[in-house]
């Protein structure tokens, strides 16, 4: 049932009333804001008929509208001082404070306070959600990455994969996470303690008969577990005809009337899980089996008036899919060509879900998949961006940072790791966005603010920075 509260609620009329500065959503921000309509009609003589009538014909707002409103008000503030200022004041105002968030992603890796007790089976992805963010700024420490190898070895388990600490289950979930940080800190020492023949047996016990992975052994069956076992595969070129088999055909089956991905079949889209979607059904070579016109338009749609991305329809915008959301829409700048074949062909005359669309095979070696990951990132967008990239950036850097280090989901919550990682990787994604050339740089007015504001590439795929992708690749084709 959707919670819905009455407009004659004290409560709620306090919280619709915006603030007297507050623009209207649909004004442009770069134009005078005309004064806001009030909330609701003025009210009629209290405790009257009239009153009681008037209040009875008017709109109910749920919970999330009035939230969405709170939210607009508080970045219409903020955007409405950046459009006030001078323009060297501006430059200012768009900076990447990079040695903060550096201080704050260093200080967390070597002390976490009582509060984080509750992250204690999600250790591996405080590793990965700090040495990446780190990484993005080029930054990461030398003198930490012999300790968080060790850790993560101890998380390994005799078995195969990685659990969320040592000792625990082993979950495919922290398995991405850990072999993302190797990985990123890249060294001999860091790929080579992965171990590959268990972590593949590990793999196989996970796979289910629908073609769709368990996140661990006994646990849920979602598009998020086949993401991490695929990605893991392909990075560790282990993945073959085995592990692939039957995980498009899921995939499909999860694709919305919506055109977005849900975690599972029958459910609602989700950037998160389109995301993991769209990026398997890549690592798969079987990106045409979706229908790739209509996710993009999902996604596209998802980017709101505060400029950031929302994660499902109705929803508040949030900074975490500025990468979940934005490298959706990156991903599919280099499909255009499939999309176009998918337009000029009928409905009737599409392949039907289940049919193998790219003709692989059960017993299609490893490096032809490890190639899959390899040669996407090599191509070049066949478009510009599909979704506003600087508007994004704009986000990003003037409501998504903390003044003290870090980011943060929106205005009025606290930063942490996870919106950091995210945030940081989604800004990555939007200042790259605009280059046809996959190896050239972006150029001064592809980045928002100062040119310092440049963060290292990644490849989307994954969410690794690049240059250490192409370092593991090296390594484990040898």
């Amino acid at each position: 049932m959707v919670r819905r509260l009455s407009v004659r609620s004290p409560r709620l009329q306090r919280a619709r009333r915006p603030p007297p500065s507050a623009p209207p959503t649909t004004a442009p921000m770069d134009s005078p804001s005309p004064p806001p309509p009030p909330p609701y009609p003025p009210a009629a003589a209290e405790g009257g008929p009239a009153a009681d009538s008037q209040a009875a014909e008017l709109p109910r707002l749920t919970v999330t509208q009035v939230e969405q409103m709170k939210v607009e008000a508080k970045v219409g503030e903020i955007y409405r001082v950046l459009f006030g200022n001078a323009p060297n004041a501006n430059s200012l105002m768009l900076e990447l404070w990079r040695e903060q968030h550096v201080e704050y992603l260093t200080r967390g890796l070597k002390h976490l306070g009582p509060s984080f007790h509750v992250l204690d089976a999600n250790r591996p992805w405080l590793c990965y959600w700090i040495i990446h963010a780190l990484a993005l700024l080029d930054e990461i420490p030398d003198d930490v990455e012999d300790d968080i190898v060790d850790f993560l070895s101890r998380c390994q388990d005799k078995d195969g994969g990685y659990g969320g600490g040592p000792g625990q289950l082993p979950h495919l979930a922290t398995t991405y996470a850990a072999v993302n940080t190797l990985v990123t800190i890249g060294s001999e020492r860091a790929l080579s303690s992965v171990n590959r023949d268990n972590l593949y047996k590990f793999m196989l016990r996970m796979k289910d008969t629908s073609g769709a992975f368990r996140m661990h052994d006994g646990g849920e069956i979602d598009v998020r577990a086949s993401y991490t076992s695929i990605s893991v595969a392909s990075l560790v070129n282990i993945l073959d005809g085995e592990l692939a088999k039957g995980v498009g055909n899921y995939i499909t089956r999860c694709q919305t009337y919506e055109g977005g991905i849900a975690g599972e079949p029958y459910a609602e889209a989700h950037g998160g899980y389109t995301f993991c979607g769209l990026a398997t059904m890549i690592l798969l070579n079987e990106v045409d089996k979706l229908d790739l016109a209509s996710l993009i338009g999902w996604v596209a749609f998802r980017q709101g008036v505060e400029c950031g991305f929302q994660g499902r329809t109705n929803k508040l915008v949030d900074g975490c899919y500025s990468f979940w959301q934005g490298a959706a829409l990156a991903l599919t700048q280099k499909l255009m060509t499939v999309v176009d074949e998918q337009l000029k062909s009928s409905y009737s005359s599409k392949r039907p879900p289940g049919d193998d669309a790219c003709g692989t095979s059960s017993s299609t070696e490893a490096a032809y998949y490890a190639k899959f990951g390899f040669d996407f990132i090599e191509k070049s967008n066949q478009i510009g961006p599909l979704f506003h990239n600087i508007a994004l950036q704009q986000y990003i850097l003037l409501c998504a940072q903390v003044l003290d280090g870090g980011l943060r989901d929106k205005p009025g919550k606290n930063r942490d790791h996870y919106h950091s990682c995210y945030c940081l990787s989604g800004l990555s994604v939007s200042q790259y966005s605009a280059m046809v050339d996959s190896d050239a740089c972006p150029l001064p007015q592809h980045v928002l603010g100062p040119y310092s504001n440049l963060l290292e590439p990644i490849h989307p795929l994954y969410n690794v920075v690049l240059d250490k992708y192409h370092t593991a690749y090296e390594f484990f084709s040898s």
